[in-house]
């Protein structure tokens, strides 16, 4: 059957939407396994150009219903127009769907043998760019979706969150083939390659979670999730009140003795290290309740003609003494920061709301007792680099402080805490989050989420947490090399079609032989 150009369009939004509704809030993640079909189906037989358009719109109607909270962020919180908003997220979302325009560009060049390979090989190299162009953006990769399916994530301590997404887009277009593909041979060489990756990734899986460990100790953490909201959380009229609700919370854990409480970033809205009431108050605190406290709170450095801030996090000791701090590496672009503001100033303009923050320069744990805590504040959290480098200067916990009331009640915080799921697989470390709202949790080294608090409540989580033996994995050790490898030959793969390109084009055109009387 041939497809007219406006039900190729319709096919390509489709598959799009299908993507969406495979990410969290909802229960669709199963949906992701079939999801590009409609895509393969409708770059049938089209020209490269074509599948480039076709692509965007696929990409168009998955972003702008994926991070459509971009509106609510910019509204609510940068105080911008709706116009203003709806206009940087069709901005945002047209940058994010030339990533699947260039994949099916591309794709409308492969061929046998190993087409299966070479397209999602072609997919994860485009995910792999996405997330490090730009000052990156590895926000919900297809792999992603499947944070709750324990077995198949297992493979992310080899090849991290992509290998997943490599399933995936495999699946898909195996799927594509025995639906839709009239060549017995390809049925016959896909279907089987698929089936036979998956079982393959599944045995690993379960023999991962089969795995005990008698080796390490168990250390008693609780999380305090304050709720406090957005609109007050700045006002210096509502400090104390701030702190007095962390202060209460952590002395409620005191019955089961925690080693160590974690508050969510900026829960001490207020200059920490200048030792006020309110910063006596927190010290107070970790004494009183007799535990090790990481808190965030901002900071600032530097002189008087070039004073810098910092995103921070604090230790505080059970002697109530500051015995170390993390300031936050990974900033968020026009939020912490603006890129470019030196050239870009109607930039700063528009979003005023942004902060002036400077990165930190070292990834470096927290130490405890027990072990290393490798802090991840917020949007760092979505980089397993950062994560990972934390794991092998040290962490033997992963400690994931943030504050995600600015998404409201959007599908943004679930997106979000599904990613930090990842970090804790990938290299087999446990991982605490605290939010200021939600989702505050425990994950263990396996991913599994053994605690998970409500969006938007007051409320505290306390969990024992083995630390077991330090074991550096795969992909923390080696970190993208999987990745890094398939856009290497996707690489190849794009020279090779220029290449032979070039070639076709510069070839005379014969003549027609002259035809005598």
């Amino acid at each position: 059957m041939v497809l007219k150009d406006t039900e190729k369009t319709l096919l390509a939004v489709l598959s799009g939407l299908f993507l969406t509704a495979a990410f969290p809030p909802g229960h669709g993640s199963w949906m992701a396994w079939f999801a590009l079909v409609p895509l393969f189906k409708c770059l049938e037989g089209v020209s490269p150009r074509r599948a480039f358009t076709l692509g965007f719109f696929f990409g168009l109607a998955h972003y702008l219903t994926l991070v459509y909270w971009v509106v609510f962020v910019m509204g609510h919180y940068g105080n911008l127009p709706i116009p203003a908003s709806l206009g940087i997220l069709a901005l945002f979302a047209s940058y994010l769907a030339l990533y699947p325009a260039l994949f099916s560009f591309f794709y409308a060049f492969t061929t046998e043998p190993f087409r299966l390979f070479k397209t999602a090989g072609l997919w994860v190299a485009l995910e792999f760019v996405r997330a490090k162009a730009l000052t990156g953006f590895p926000w919900c990769l297809a792999g992603h979706t499947q944070y709750q399916d324990l077995p198949l994530i297992q493979i992310a301590d080899i090849t991290g969150v992509y290998g997943i997404s490599f399933i995936i887009i495999i699946v898909n277009l195996a799927s594509y083939t025995l639906i839709f593909k009239r060549s017995l041979r390809a049925v016959l060489t896909r279907v089987p390659a698929a089936v036979l990756l998956l079982a393959l990734t599944l045995a690993y899986g379960y023999h991962r979670l089969s795995e005990t460990f008698t080796d390490g100790v168990a250390v008693s953490v609780a999380v305090a999730q304050g709720n406090i909201d957005q609109s007050v959380k700045w006002d210096p009229e509502y400090q104390a009140r701030t702190v007095e609700i962390y202060r209460d919370l952590t002395l409620s854990t005191k019955p089961s003795a925690p080693g160590l409480v974690v508050w969510p970033e900026t829960a001490v809205p207020l200059f920490f290290q200048e030792k006020g009431e309110l910063a006596r108050t927190v010290l107070n605190t970790a004494k009183e309740a007799g535990t090790y406290l990481i808190f965030g709170s901002p900071a600032y450095g530097g002189q008087r003609d070039s004073i810098h801030y910092y995103n921070r996090a604090y230790l505080v000791s059970p002697e109530g003494e500051v015995t170390g701090a993390y300031d936050k590496v990974h900033l968020v672009p026009f939020g912490e920061y603006v890129p470019l503001k030196r050239y870009l100033p109607f930039v700063r303009r528009l979003v005023a709301s942004a902060g002036d923050f400077k990165p930190g320069e070292k990834l470096l744990p927290l130490r405890l007792p027990e072990t290393g805590a490798g802090v991840l504040i917020c949007f760092e959290s979505i980089f397993p680099e950062l994560a990972g480098v934390m794991t092998k200067n040290g962490a033997g916990l992963l400690v994931n402080l943030t504050n995600d009331a600015w998404y409201g009640m959007t599908s943004a915080p679930y997106q979000h805490f599904s990613m930090a799921v990842f970090r804790a697989v990938e290299n087999r470390r446990p991982l605490v989050r605290a939010a200021n709202t939600g989702f505050s949790a425990f994950i263990t080294a396996q991913g599994r989420i053994t605690r998970l608090s409500d969006l938007f409540s007051e409320t505290v989580l306390s969990e024992k947490i083995m630390i077991g033996k330090p074991e550096i994995t795969v992909y923390t050790r080696y970190g993208g090399f999987f990745p890094m490898a398939l856009l290497a030959l996707s690489l190849i793969q794009a020279v090779h079609v220029v290449y032979c390109r070039i070639r076709i084009k510069r070839r005379p055109t014969p003549r027609n032989p002259k035809i005598s009387d």
